[in-house]
């Protein structure tokens, strides 16, 4: 079964499907139609293996999965890790850049703000 037939079931039974848990198998079985956005904070370089923070959104059908690492975690840490499941395009975009902390940085390039 594909994610996004999953997801559509799961909206059919009125549940909120934007904050659910996707069951183990299907989370590995099925490959996302596309990656829309991936952004990490590495700053060590490629060769480092710990976790960074990170926002990616994926594409499943008609689906979009964002997920990621909060930026406030750190450098080198594990936990606020964070997902949402939307079918809107920009908002799943927007959600992921506003964790990673790059939305607030656009804005403020776009509206003339001065950063000291």
């Amino acid at each position: 079964m594909r994610i996004s037939t999953w997801l559509d079931e799961k909206e059919a039974e009125n549940l909120d499907v934007s904050q659910i848990v996707l069951p183990e198998d299907l989370s590995y079985d099925d490959v996302p139609d596309e990656t829309i956005f991936f952004k990490e904070i590495n700053p060590c370089g490629i060769l480092c293996t710990d976790n960074h923070p990170f926002s990616t959104v994926e594409r499943f059908g008609h689906w979009y999965y964002c997920r990621g690492r909060n930026k406030e975690a750190g450098i080198h840490s594990s936990g606020k890790e964070w997902r949402f499941f939307t079918k809107d395009r920009e908002l799943a975009i927007n959600t992921a850049k506003s964790h990673i902390g790059l939305y607030l940085l656009f804005v403020s390039v776009m509206v003339g703000w001065t950063l000291f």
